[in-house]
């Protein structure tokens, strides 16, 4: 498998490199079999889009597919293989639904092995977390509660973590050092939490704002409030007007964040989100000052540590997160990297009992195949589209966005998509600034896709006489913004045909 993997880079690699340097430019390659007439004008503007001056070296993939038919009726450098960044999220969340289901929630478990005796818990506590990237600081407050409300006021044991539930990788393999201390790199533990209702699993959000005058030590604080990571302020306030310089970071292989810089007085907070090193310990933290903070006390000493649930141990409570349809909806209008990594270790576990990306990505590519994508030309690393070593050709793509439209679940998946122009988070999500007042506002549903010299954006848009469309473009190698490009597509299509 990966002596495969490592021939499809490199042929591509070398493909990539003959394309970009060659003098044809890229709207030669123009309509493929299946077009009629009627597509005529929208091809014409598409070939002319594709003269931008911004593409000049770059490559460029482009699929038009009728939704009703799967007929293609755009083909430019359709079967080539690109890297598609967050575009693999189509994938992904196609896989999920099919193989986990709408209705799939997460759980979270609390186990003992001991007995209770009065109001005394003789025996350890276990949190077991199977994959939940939405536990907020409130839900381990509310576990805390719910077993007081169990007559629990003094535990004589030990505070387990058990993250068993997925392997003990924490990263996928082409994670970059630069990419791993942000919340966009976070490591994937069965056993997790988020700051806030976006659900960053793994990550906690540092807030830094100018001391009360110029020399003053910046004022630091994050959320939520923990003792497993350590905040190192090296950071200066500086006189109101001077340049703001403060940067907010963690060491790699530890929890010790560093705040470095200038922060001007009266200026306006710096804030990061930023990812924790094994974040199952993370979780076990914030459980224990829930403990704490409800009234709960240890009897004696006790360690916080990473174990097993035994078996035969009694099961006090369980918690279950919100629907896959639910969850859909952070994960791709936020383009959510983690969640994308979670899910791949979730299809993993469930349909073939390994909680891993090897066995994930296999469900993966097993369910794109039997949506009609020839798994033959794509190579699968992750998720999230973090990797730059994924390669999928814009004809796979549309295919996918094809196969799905006859999926009992398709109206889970077509309502995570972002949408086009529409201000609401939640509704527009990673579109929500882009298309306004077009054609394509309200009706374009596409996922967008970036990385460095990466491009996509992938979905389905109706055309004025009500043809509903689906189109995939992905762009590698440019070095400048072609987000305007993708869009002067998108609104092509959704403005193409005779009004009604």
């Amino acid at each position: 498998m990966s002596g495969k993997r490592i021939l499809k880079g490199s042929v591509f690699l070398l493909l990539a490199g003959v394309l970009a340097v060659s003098p044809i430019r890229l709207a030669d390659q123009k309509i493929t079999a299946g077009a009629d007439d009627k597509y005529a004008p929208l091809v014409s503007e598409i070939n002319q889009i594709l003269q931008d001056e911004r593409l000049d070296g770059a490559l460029a993939g482009v699929s038009i597919r009728e939704a009703e038919t799967g007929e293609k009726i755009y083909d430019h450098f359709g079967d080539t293989r690109l890297i598609p960044a967050s575009n693999m999220k189509l994938f992904t969340a196609a896989a999920a639904f099919e193989t986990l289901g709408e209705d799939h929630r997460f759980s979270t478990e609390i186990h003992t092995d001991g007995t209770l005796k009065g109001k005394l818990l003789k025996g350890n506590l276990y949190l077991k977390g199977k994959g939940d990237p939405t536990l907020l600081q409130e839900d381990f407050e509310q576990f805390a509660q719910e077993l007081k409300s169990q007559g629990i006021e003094k535990i004589k044991g030990d505070l387990i973590g058990d993250d068993t539930w997925y392997d003990d990788v924490r990263l996928s393999e082409d994670i970059t050092w630069q990419d791993e201390v942000y919340y966009y790199g976070a490591q994937v533990s069965a056993l997790t939490a988020s700051p806030n209702e976006d659900y960053d699993a793994g990550s906690l959000i540092v807030e830094v704002n100018p001391g009360d005058s110029a020399g003053a030590e910046p004022k630091v604080s994050m959320s939520p409030e923990t003792d497993y990571v350590t905040i190192v302020n090296q950071a200066q306030t500086v006189p109101a007007g001077q340049p703001k310089t403060v940067s907010i970071s963690r060491e790699h292989g530890t929890n010790e964040i560093i705040v470095e810089g200038n922060i001007p007085a009266e200026g306006s907070r710096t804030r990061e989100w930023i990812a924790v090193d094994e974040p199952s310990g993370y979780a076990l933290d914030l459980f224990e000052n829930a403990l704490l903070a409800e009234g709960i006390e240890w009897a004696g000493k006790y360690t916080l540590e990473m174990g097993v649930t035994p078996e035969g141990s009694t099961l006090l409570l369980e918690h279950e997160s919100m629907t896959l349809a639910e969850f859909s909806i952070p994960f791709m209008k936020l383009s959510n990297n983690g969640h994308g990594e979670v899910l791949i270790k979730e299809m993993g576990r469930v349909a073939q009992g390994e909680g891993s990306w090897e066995a994930g990505l296999k469900v993966m590519e097993d369910v794109a195949s039997t949506i009609g994508v020839n798994t033959d030309t794509i190579l699968l690393r992750d998720g999230s589209g973090m990797s730059h070593v994924n390669l999928i050709p814009v004809n796979e793509v549309s295919q996918l966005l094809f196969g799905v439209q006859h999926k009992s679940w398709f109206g889970s998946y077509l309502n995570a998509l972002p949408v086009a122009g529409n201000a609401e988070r939640f509704v527009g999500g990673t579109l929500r600034n882009r298309m306004k007042e077009t054609a394509a506002q309200n009706n374009v549903k596409a996922k967008t896709g970036t990385l460095t010299a990466v491009s996509a954006l992938s979905g389905y848009a109706t055309t004025k006489d009500g043809k509903p469309l689906i189109f995939s473009i992905i762009i590698n190698n440019d070095l400048a913004s072609v987000t305007p490009i993708e869009d002067a597509i998108a609104t092509a299509i959704a403005e193409s045909g005779e009004e009604r």
